[in-house]
């Protein structure tokens, strides 16, 4: 395979939504703590989030003045000479995240999370100077594509430069959709409370296409389902 085995796990509701306030009812809480656990076992190479998804976990919507950094040709990728083999992948197209380390700094601990190295994943619609506070703070960058991310290449990139064999994809609803639209998606990792979601909440794939899947495993976990299906 030229790109990386793909697992989308995700923690759902009964009705398949990925957000919503009802992931903060206490019907949830076991069904996070189960998510929390398979995301620490999957021994994984890294993990995939979109800008909206990192920016709510990681980020808080910090970002940096621009204006204290040099603008960076955009005709390369920056990959940092240290690389950790445990990677926190940000599909971020037009560079708006913000980060103060280039890992990620859980506040438990969590060794799921905790110590990834960030890499973003960009269009060449960036501003050249962000690419000059990511270089600043050695954070490593791959362009895929021109304004909007190719998904497919930004895989095969991470398969060829980073070596990453298996990578959990971790939403939110548009990176799952893209993901899902060309067949990237090889494993469904699904822990599903025993809740159904707010009207606003968001599905589990965005502008999804018809995909058939297989059943592999299921679980009932007190009242929560850990299901896995593989794509046929």
């Amino acid at each position: 395979m030229t790109r990386p085995y793909i697992i989308c796990h995700m923690m759902t509701s009964i009705d398949g939504k990925i957000t919503g306030d009802f992931l903060f009812q206490k019907e949830c809480t076991e069904a996070t703590d189960i998510y929390y656990r398979i995301n620490r076992e999957r021994l994984a190479d890294g993990f995939i989030c979109g800008r909206v998804t990192m920016e709510g976990s990681f980020t808080g919507g910090w970002y940096p003045d621009l204006n204290r950094y040099k603008p960076v040709d955009k005709k390369r990728d920056f990959i940092v000479n240290d690389l950790s083999g445990f990677y926190a992948i940000a599909f971020d197209t037009h560079g708006k995240l913000g980060w103060k380390s280039n890992k990620i700094i859980d506040p438990d601990g969590d060794p799921g999370y905790d110590g990834a190295q960030i890499i973003e994943v960009l269009s060449e619609d960036v501003d050249a100077r962000y690419l000059g506070y990511l270089e600043a703070m050695e954070i490593s960058y791959i362009f895929a594509g021109e304004t909007a991310v190719d998904v497919e290449l930004a895989l095969f990139k991470l398969k060829k430069i980073l070596a990453c064999n298996t990578l959990l994809l971790e939403g939110g609803s548009i990176i799952n959709g893209a993901f899902e639209r060309v067949d990237a998606v090889d494993e469904l990792s699904l822990v599903v409370a025993p809740v159904i979601a707010g009207k606003d909440a968001k599905p589990l794939f965005m502008d999804s296409e018809i995909a058939s899947f297989e059943l592999i495993k299921v679980e009932n976990e007190n009242g929560n389902l850990v299901l896995n299906y593989r794509r046929k």
